[in-house]
């Protein structure tokens, strides 16, 4: 996979204020050239800081195969999420996905990750601890391997402006995707 050079914001937007948070927004989508993965830092008050996108990721069969049914977690998290955010130039306090399967991002990095649940999730059936947050219009849920950062994301939730939903900038993710592949700028490779 390669990465797509950065798409700079209007202006930095970054702040000097010790009490704001860099938050990092994954969005992976499917086409039919594959998977491919759009990346949004904001800043605490929900502007952008930076923005990547991937290439499209399609596993041939034999990869289907030997990766079995860890291939959608493989892809989503170890390939796309973490090539994407590993190459972003502001490193993220949180990460925010919109895929469940992203959330093995985190085994990759020092920072918490959490999803925002998808209203057809079965919280039974998932390895996933719901975490319901103001600053997310969504239940938002994080890997029970990690119940332990539970205080940590809270904390790092708090210094988020309360104006900010958590689940809004996905939709912002989608159309940038959309209007840089109409501009080519996924077939050029970094």
């Amino acid at each position: 996979m390669t990465d797509t050079p950065s798409i700079p914001p209007l202006s930095p937007g970054s702040s000097h204020d010790p009490a704001s948070v860099t938050i990092g927004f994954l969005s992976i989508l499917h086409d039919a050239t594959g998977a491919l993965g759009g990346y949004l830092v904001t800043n605490s008050w929900g502007r952008p800081l930076e923005f990547r996108l991937s290439t499209a990721v399609q596993p041939n069969r034999v990869q289907q195969i030997l990766y079995g049914p860890t291939l959608t977690e493989y892809l989503h998290g170890d390939l796309i999420g973490k090539t994407l955010v590993e190459k972003a130039g502001v490193q993220p306090a949180l990460v925010v996905t919109d895929s469940l399967p992203a959330l093995t991002l985190r085994n990759h990095l020092d920072v918490p990750v959490v999803a925002v649940r998808p209203d057809d999730l079965d919280l039974s059936a998932a390895d996933v601890l719901p975490l319901p947050h103001p600053r997310s219009s969504t239940l938002l849920v994080y890997p029970a391997r990690y119940a332990a950062e539970r205080g940590r994301i809270e904390r790092l939730l708090e210094r988020v402006d309360p104006a900010v939903d958590l689940a809004e900038p996905f939709a912002r993710i989608r159309e940038a995707v959309a209007e840089a592949r109409k501009m080519g700028v996924t077939n050029r490779a970094a």
